[in-house]
């Protein structure tokens, strides 16, 4: 089982937002009631010995594994936000970052993974319970549930990465400068790409604005669906280094 507890704040007692239209940003509620939540993100030990560079290289390759299965589930649900935004400026957000996902980020998680460094590739590729559990979530959620809880659904992907990032890219950096061939300190230091925060900050804004066309009872489940993927972020990087394999056969 993963080393980290969740915090436990039941979903029903979850906050309402402000109804839409008064100055706090949905997003920002968001934000503000994962505080627990987003504490014991900051205080993974996979994340900090990541940045720091003394991750063992087999959890970082089992990371960057886990995380290309992940990244084709997500560009799924990203598709389907796309044909369902109601802005089609919005739909090219998700159908641009869809693209993205599956050519430029599975192109840099191949080349990391032929790293000789990295070790071996197993012969076969298994998504692991956190993997699986999640990309089924935010595919399940962007096809079945309405758009706005979806799209909120998708968001943590993009914002928890680059808050995070910023702090890893800081420590990488100290990591390259000690030693410039670091198999992966190198690649830590992308998350804080600007490319890559501006997507974040328009993945809040198109957010924000599927909440003001919802009543108060919608909300509720994007604050749920924000919450639960969330979850699945803290365990996706902790079960990378603390791992939980799948009952025998």
């Amino acid at each position: 089982m993963p080393h980290t507890t969740l915090p436990e704040t039941p979903l029903s007692e979850t906050p309402l937002p402000a109804p839409a239209g008064e100055s706090t940003r949905f997003t920002d509620h968001l934000w503000d009631v994962t505080a627990d939540l987003r504490r014991a993100i900051d205080g993974l030990e996979f994340l900090r010995r990541l940045g720091d560079g003394t991750l063992p290289v087999e959890s970082f390759r089992t990371y960057i594994e886990q995380d290309g299965l992940y990244l084709e589930g997500y560009a799924k649900a990203l598709a389907l936000l796309a044909s369902r935004a109601p802005d089609p400026v919005d739909g090219a957000f998700w159908a641009t970052s869809a693209a993205t996902a599956v050519t430029v980020e599975k192109s840099l998680h191949a080349d990391l993974l032929g790293d000789p460094r990295l070790g071996d590739a197993p012969t076969s590729l298994e998504h692991s319970p956190a993997c699986l559990g999640y990309v089924s979530y935010l595919t399940a959620t962007a096809a079945t549930d309405s758009y706005a809880v979806g799209a909120a659904a998708a968001l943590p992907c993009f914002w928890i990465y680059a808050e995070v990032g910023r702090t890893l890219a800081a420590s990488a950096r100290e990591v390259l400068a000690a030693d410039p061939d670091h198999p992966y300190a190198r690649w830590v230091t992308t998350y804080d790409a600007e490319d890559f925060q501006v997507s974040a900050d328009r993945a809040r804004e198109v957010v924000d604005a599927a909440a003001r066309d919802t009543g108060p009872d919608e909300r509720a489940r994007m604050t749920r669906a924000f919450v639960v993927a969330l979850r699945y972020e803290l365990l996706f990087w902790d079960t990378a280094l603390h791992t939980t394999p799948w009952p025998a056969a």
